[in-house]
């Protein structure tokens, strides 16, 4: 065994999610996660919607973070794409933006921190 193969084992045993279970999104989207707590022997789940600002890493240890504010307060949160915690991840709005970091987000405040939504249109004629 060479250590690709090692690597690929370990990948596929530690990790049991596929790509098919994560949606595709990219910075600019608004996202809902939803990830399982455990406090002792209870289990709970909490819901975190944000702006994606930034993805990162390739393969099974891609990471992405959430942007959001809360009571006038920025908040920022890193969740693995692959993590066993994550129960869902829901695409609420695709953004339209030039760059795949959006770190000026950070900066701004009010109606200039807002992102462009893309229009969907319906592939149904009525």
């Amino acid at each position: 065994m060479n250590k690709d193969s090692i690597i690929k084992m370990v990948n596929d045993q530690l990790w049991p999610k596929t790509d098919a279970d994560v949606p595709s999104f990219k910075a600019g989207d608004t996202i809902t996660v939803t990830y399982r707590i455990v406090e002792g022997n209870k289990e709970r789940l909490q819901s975190f919607r944000g702006v994606v600002i930034q993805i990162k890493g390739s393969g099974k240890t891609k990471m992405f973070t959430i942007r959001k504010i809360s009571n006038g307060v920025g908040v920022e949160r890193i969740f693995p794409l692959y993590s066993p915690h994550i129960d869902k991840i829901e695409v609420n709005k695709v953004g339209v933006v030039r760059r795949a970091r959006i770190y000026y987000l950070r900066d701004l405040t009010g109606k200039k921190a807002r992102i462009k939504e893309k229009r969907m249109t319906s592939s149904k004629e009525q």
